[in-house]
């Protein structure tokens, strides 16, 4: 399947490394144009050179409120336009309704929250028909995940900021959605199974739970999110796709 990228411009942040990276990669190889970002230059440059010509690296903290334009003119000035948005950004830090502090809450909320929001409206701006703004979420859009309560509290809201905003944009011809990994093999994941003090047997827990009784590997997850930013899924708004191998039990 043509899946119709080739010379479309998208920008994908938090894309220097797991889910993000693996987007942009794929993006990159059905013939798109990507600026990738990083918290870091040095981060967001080493992944525009991984990537090649087509890339172009730009440093940019979601949580900044000058990050939204930044990007959109990067694009633009570099490229000539901007056809899409992934909204990716690393997950807030773990602990449980008990233990997290405001100043986490604060943190997480502008990073996560405000960022992603800031992110979708000024790419909604810029975004002409055909246009598509991606959100990556998370299962705990649907099911509080254990010792993740900063993720549990913001992501569903996120979800349904997704979905107003894709009532909003249909007219223009404009698509909003979620897509929401499930266990991915990325460092995020590596990090959290260690959590338990038992990594191996906690993964070995986790992948008993997954019908495909595996964990997910981050091209797989860059594979769906490139096809649902493309063309070729012109009719898909306002929904929560997840990525999860079967995890999610309902419908």
């Amino acid at each position: 399947m043509d899946l119709g990228l080739t010379d479309r411009t998208y920008i994908v942040t938090g894309a220097t490394r797991g889910l993000g990276f693996a987007t942009a990669r794929e993006l990159v190889a059905e013939g798109a144009r990507v600026v990738v970002s990083g918290r870091t230059e040095d981060s967001a440059l080493a992944a525009a050179a991984t990537l090649g010509e087509r890339a172009l690296g730009v440093a940019a903290d979601n949580a900044d409120p000058e990050a939204a334009a930044r990007l959109v003119a990067a694009a633009r000035e570099r490229f000539g336009r901007l056809d899409g948005i992934l909204i990716s950004v690393g997950g807030p830090a773990p602990g449980t309704a008990a233990d997290n502090t405001d100043e986490q809450w604060h943190a997480a909320f502008e990073a996560v929250f405000l960022g992603a929001v800031r992110l979708a409206r000024a790419a909604a701006a810029a975004l002409d028909e055909g246009g598509v703004i991606g959100i990556v979420l998370s299962g705990s859009v649907y099911e509080p995940i254990g010792g993740l309560t900063l993720s549990n509290g913001l992501r569903p809201g996120l979800a349904g900021f997704a979905k107003s905003l894709a009532n909003e944009l249909g007219p223009r011809g404009i698509r909003v959605l979620g897509v929401l990994p499930g266990r991915i093999a990325t460092d995020r994941m590596t990090q959290l199974d260690a959590l338990s003090g038992d990594p191996e047997g906690t993964r070995a827990r986790n992948t008993a739970a997954i019908p495909l009784g595996r964990y997910g590997t981050p091209q797989e997850f860059g594979r769906t999110a490139a096809f649902l930013l493309s063309p070729a899924a012109s009719y898909v708004t306002g929904v929560m796709v997840p990525v999860d191998g079967g995890a999610r039990r309902g419908f």
